[in-house]
């Protein structure tokens, strides 16, 4: 299935190849893109009514998230992501968990590798978000994901995160895995607080 430019663009944002504060152009991204014009316009729109880029005078610029909206997004995207663990604590197929199992511990090998690192952990929390089975949850889980985006570090760069971020993993997995609804939701809560603070380290030692 061919991909359409506004997905093309996200996925681009959300890769690393466009970064907070670079400009995007729309012949540019058509020529890269191999799409028209008229496509990438009102993809552009779309992403620029979804805060996904803003207007750097008569530019488009990729968005960036200030104080304010990060700790808003990490709120939203705490309860959310508990409710995901909660969930699929409920509803998880064994195989599911087991797929679970083997990301964290392929991922024992990628903790001196931030950025692979930071693509597993976002391949890890989908996978909970899927073994939540339920589709609404999923959906607010990506545009949450989406803005996550536009932060233009990863939390797991700072040292010594990675392995503490695995050990987090393995404790959600464990009580998923346990049926423990209550316990799921609370490494997962856990988890993503300690995200945040080691992000807002980062932020104070200048390292957006």
């Amino acid at each position: 299935m061919q991909k359409d430019a506004y997905t093309l663009i996200l996925e681009a944002i959300d890769a690393g190849v466009y970064r907070p504060g670079d400009r995007l152009v729309e012949s540019e991204l058509a020529e890269r893109f191999g799409v028209s014009r008229t496509p990438v316009r009102e993809a552009l729109q779309r992403l620029e009514t979804q805060s996904m880029l803003a207007r750097d005078g008569r530019s488009l610029i990729v968005a960036s998230l200030d104080h304010n909206q990060l700790a808003e997004l990490y709120v939203v995207r705490s309860e959310l992501e508990a409710l995901a663990a909660a969930l699929a604590a409920k509803h998880a197929a064994p195989e599911e968990v087991r797929v679970l199992q083997e990301m964290v511990d392929e991922d024992r090998a990628r903790t001196r590798d931030p950025i692979a690192l930071s693509q597993a952990n976002k391949r890890f929390h989908r996978q909970i978000h899927l073994a939540s089975h339920n589709r609404y949850l999923v959906q607010q889980l990506d545009l949450v994901h989406r803005s996550m985006a536009l932060l233009a570090t990863t939390s797991l760069a700072a040292e010594g995160r990675g392995e503490t971020a695995l050990a987090e993993h393995q404790a959600i997995v464990d009580a998923i895995r346990e049926g423990d609804e209550a316990g799921a939701a609370a490494a997962l809560r856990a988890h993503i607080s300690k995200a945040f603070e080691t992000r807002l380290k980062l932020d104070a030692q200048g390292g957006h």
